[in-house]
């Protein structure tokens, strides 16, 4: 197969070990910078071209798979063109539609309400006169207040008191951010799980740990990673969650809380080494294996709904 790993920096370990596992299978595997492309918009023949630095014409890209490494910060340009490949009847891993609902992060809360799946209380609201009614819909501080684009846990604010919390939100309010106030899950003792999906299985899951004195349990900000064996509950909370988004490559957080398993965040581009580095496990090449196994069903999906 023809695979293109659609990725703004090939020297990125993800990025390596997709392109690593798919060469060691057999298949031509490139890496394309989104921001390099630009699209011809057709009915008759859509596509996408690349123009990288130095080259003279653009060149047509044909795959017969993509795999979406979209980066937040360029998340809308970046599902354009991955829409254009699945336009063009390219299978992609990871949908443009399902990436663009889970970066939303009001709307992947609402949509997986809806299906059930338990997550921390959460309130969103635009009038600065709800402030005492967001908290309150919490359980109180303390509590979390979360900017809707935020990743890697940054924009997270843990808010220890009620007037912490009233000057942060005030503070959020002024500076027009769209964010979400989140009860605090004080049993989590700054511990989440990390569970990798590939298709409908979790393949592999490790706990994140926070430092001393921080709340936010993410490897980029010095938390610390073992594996750990997942509850069935938990299993199956985080492939239900993925499939809501309508991923079938997806990191789950969940937080274990008194009563069950909870989701806190589904990632459509989750990070390879910190979980492969945990668990020695090949997680790479199981993500080609099943491209491998589903793209002969044909082009995409579109799974999901919302």
């Amino acid at each position: 197969m023809k695979i293109g790993v659609l990725s703004r920096n090939a020297k990125l370990y993800s990025t390596r070990r997709l392109v690593e596992a798919a060469r060691e299978r057999g298949h031509d595997a490139r890496v394309i910078d989104v921001l390099k492309c630009y699209m011809n918009i057709t009915a008759n023949n859509p596509t996408v071209f690349f123009k990288g630095k130095g080259q003279g014409d653009p060149e047509a890209l044909e795959f017969d798979a993509v795999i979406p490494r979209i980066g937040a910060s360029v998340t809308l340009y970046g599902a354009a063109v991955l829409r254009q490949f699945e336009v063009g009847g390219t299978y992609s891993v990871n949908e443009s539609i399902a990436i663009t609902r889970s970066r939303d992060k009001l709307r992947a809360h609402q949509l997986l309400a809806r299906r059930g799946c338990g997550q921390p209380v959460t309130s969103y609201a635009h009038s600065a006169d709800a402030t005492d009614n967001l908290i309150n819909s919490v359980g109180g501080a303390p509590l979390l207040v979360k900017v809707l684009k935020s990743t890697q846990g940054n924009g997270v604010v843990l808010a220890e008191t009620r007037k912490a919390a009233e000057s942060l939100i005030n503070a959020f309010r002024g500076l027009e951010a769209d964010f979400l106030v989140q009860e605090f899950v004080r049993e989590a003792s700054g511990s989440d799980i990390r569970c990798f999906v590939v298709g409908d299985k979790v393949v592999a899951a490790m706990q994140r740990t926070a430092q001393a004195g921080e709340y936010r349990s993410n490897l980029h900000r010095g938390g610390t990673a073992q594996v750990i064996k997942l509850r069935p509950d938990e299993r199956k909370l985080a492939t239900k969650a993925a499939q809501v988004m309508g991923l079938d490559v997806a990191g789950v957080d969940i937080i274990r809380s008194n009563h069950g398993p909870l989701v806190l965040e589904v990632n459509s581009s989750p990070g390879l080494e910190g979980i492969e580095q945990a668990t020695g496990m090949d997680i790479a090449g199981a993500i080609i294996d099943y491209i491998e196994k589903d793209s002969l069903k044909g082009p995409n999906k579109m799974k999901g709904k919302g």
